[in-house]
């Protein structure tokens, strides 16, 4: 499975910004697609995970209520929604899919087929 993330840029605090991962080859719906962002200095974090045929979420606490993920197995997207950005929000936003078919975890190390990323930046 390929991945690619797009979306990203520069907004200002309490902005938004939607994120989409797409998915091609294999069968991605059979997998967890989780969104993951490193800041500078910092190591890879788990932000959102969403089961392969959307009936499991996790939101890491730092963006409950403020992120949401969804996903289209039609289009093989996966897309995060972000609203209520902070300064603290900015980093390159990763998306990965699970090594496992089925729900997984949101556990980084587990996530593999890694896109670019793309730089979400939020001014203060």
């Amino acid at each position: 499975v390929q991945l690619q993330a797009s979306g990203g840029g520069l907004v200002h605090a309490g902005g938004s910004l939607r994120l989409s991962c797409a998915a091609s080859g294999g069968r991605p719906d059979n997998y967890a697609i989780g969104w993951f962002r490193q800041a500078p200095g910092k190591e890879r974090e788990g932000v959102s995970c969403i089961s392969g045929n959307g009936a499991y979420i996790y939101y890491s606490d730092f963006v409950k209520g403020r992120f949401t993920i969804f996903r289209d197995n039609t289009e093989n997207t996966v897309t995060l929604q972000m609203n209520t950005l902070n300064p603290e929000d900015t980093a390159v936003y990763y998306c990965g899919r699970h090594r496992d078919s089925g729900w997984g975890s949101c556990r980084e190390y587990e996530y593999i087929d890694w896109g670019q990323g793309t730089q979400v930046t939020v001014s203060s």
